[in-house]
């Protein structure tokens, strides 16, 4: 068990080799979880770099393919109806 202080902006200091055996670097992004007897750091996990090619297909659509004018008068449609509520 460690102890470190908070200083009067809120930072409070991780020892080095807890930084290193976590492999946390400069600007890592943590999760702060209040606990009933202290706070949790987590590592924010980033999402897993993808591709169009690894998510394309992955909601399967049944049907006839909208025409890019079809896809344009949903899109036009949806901010008309966020602005100006629906009809």
């Amino acid at each position: 068990m460690e102890a470190t202080k908070m200083s009067s902006k809120g930072q409070v200091i991780i020892p080095k080799h807890i930084r290193t055996l976590l492999n946390w670097e400069t600007g890592q992004e943590l999760i702060i979880i209040n606990m009933p007897d202290g706070v949790l750091l987590k590592a924010k996990k980033p999402f897993k770099s993808t591709s169009l090619d690894d998510v394309a297909g992955i909601l399967a659509y049944q049907g006839k393919a909208k025409t890019l004018k079809e896809m344009q008068e949903a899109i036009d449609k949806g901010i008309s109806e966020s602005f100006h509520g629906s009809s």
